[in-house]
Order: C-alpha cells, then sequence, then structure tokens
C-alpha cells in the first residue's frame, strides 16, 4: 500500500541562465504548482507512470522555459511574461497527462539581464527620465512665461481703454462747456465788453456818445458812477460822469 500526499505541492524550478534571442544570457527562474489527482487511477499513474513526479516537473519545466525565451527578446520576455506562463502552463499539461497530476499555475518569477546589461538599461532608464523631466520643466516655463505675457497685454489694454474713457469723458465734457458758452455767455460777454469800454472812458470825464436804439441805454443807468443821461441836440444820448475818489 502507498501513501501519496494529495494536496497542492509548490517546486522550484531553480534559476538558469537562458539565452535569449537577441543573444543576452537572462537569468531565470519559475515555480510551478501540482497536485497528484484523488482517484486511485490517478495515484498509481503517478508512482508506476513517473520516477520522482516532483524532479521530472523541474526538469521539464526548465527545458520548456529555455525553449520558449530562447526565441524571445529580453525585453520582449520581460513584456510578456504572461504569455510565457500560459505557454508553460500548456505544455506542462499536455507532458503530464498521464502522470495523474494535475498542473495547477505556473509563475515566472523573475528574467534578470547581464548585471552590466542591467547598469546600461538603468542608464537609459534614467537618461529617458531626465529628458522628460527636462521637456516638462521647459513647457512648464514656457506656460508660465505666456500667461504672464497674456497678463501683461490684459493689464496694457485696461490701462489704454481706461485712457480712451477718460479722453472721451474729458472731450465730452469740453464739449458740454462750449455748447453752454456758445448758449448763454455769447451775447452778454458782448455786452460786458461794451460795458466796460464805457465805464473805462467814464473814469476819465470822458464823454461818450451812445445811439438812442442800443440796448446800452436800458442798463446805463444802473452802473454807479454815471450821471443822468441828457439828449443832445442832434437827438443821441450824451453821458457825462464824474467819479469821486474813495
Amino acid at each position: 500500500m502507498y501513501v501519496e500526499n494529495i494536496t497542492e505541492v509548490m517546486v522550484d524550478a531553480t534559476p538558469q541562465e537562458i539565452i535569449t534571442n537577441d543573444n543576452l544570457n537572462a537569468r531565470v527562474d519559475a515555480q510551478v504548482y501540482f497536485k497528484i489527482k484523488p482517484d486511485e487511477d490517478s495515484v498509481k499513474n503517478s508512482i508506476y507512470n513517473v520516477n520522482n513526479v516532483q524532479y521530472q516537473i523541474v526538469n521539464l519545466a526548465r527545458t520548456t522555459l529555455r525553449n520558449i525565451i530562447g526565441t524571445l527578446t529580453l525585453k520582449s520576455a520581460n513584456s510578456e511574461r504572461g504569455r510565457i506562463n500560459d505557454e508553460l502552463l500548456k505544455i506542462l499539461l499536455k507532458e503530464t497527462a498521464s502522470w495523474g497530476i494535475d498542473i495547477v499555475r505556473t509563475e515566472l518569477k523573475e528574467i534578470d539581464p547581464p548585471k552590466d546589461v542591467q547598469e546600461t538599461m538603468n542608464k537609459v532608464v534614467k537618461a529617458e527620465n531626465e529628458k522628460y523631466a527636462a521637456i516638462d520643466f521647459a513647457t512648464a516655463v514656457e506656460t508660465r512665461a505666456d500667461g504672464e505675457k497674456r497678463a501683461e497685454i490684459k493689464k496694457a489694454e485696461g490701462v489704454k481703454q481706461a485712457r480712451i474713457l477718460q479722453a472721451e469723458g474729458e472731450a465730452e465734457a469740453i464739449r458740454l462747456v462750449n455748447e453752454a458758452a456758445n448758449k448763454y455767455f455769447t451775447g452778454n460777454a458782448q455786452v460786458l465788453r461794451k460795458l466796460q469800454t464805457v465805464e473805462n472812458s467814464l473814469e476819465r470825464n470822458t464823454k461818450v456818445v451812445i445811439p438812442a436804439n442800443t440796448e446800452l441805454v436800458n442798463i446805463i443807468g444802473d452802473m454807479a458812477g454815471i450821471l443822468p443821461l441828457k439828449r443832445s441836440p442832434e437827438g443821441e444820448a450824451v453821458a457825462t460822469a464824474s467819479r469821486t475818489a474813495v
């Protein structure tokens, strides 16, 4: 009577050097999870159809990995781990079908390049990161400068518009003042000028002949220091005035 463990077991395929399609030595390691099927025939098959099932699984997994990864470049092998796991599981299931076991899953632990290649790859990645960082920084600076430029333009446009509005307001005020002056002060200014001329003449005791039909006849009597008007023989009004010094 034989006693077999039918629980799930993990075996390590142990690390190995595999030459990739681009002639690089990659260090590859994987794990295989399997269990013996619980029925009697499967238990017998695991004993009679294969010698040391765990050892056989490890060697089969290592050979299969060399065949798969040998067709890939190092870069594609690292980026296609899922496909490698699926293909490894498929081949193991096919090859162990008569062993009375079930391959549960496979896991590719690592695919490491040689040390010098890894250092070179790290430098390349670092250079790429620095390049993108420099581009991002330059873009940020350019964006900031563009924003400041736009702000200055907006500010200048605001100042310009304010000055235009101020000038328009001042022009409108001047126009209104001119209209008011033309409407209300033109005639009065002319009369005031005439009165100033008369007053200056009267201060020097000068006789002034004023036409009878002029508007000065109506207002000259209101001026301080002017004597009552007299009519000349020719029908003209004569004003004589004297100023008393104060």
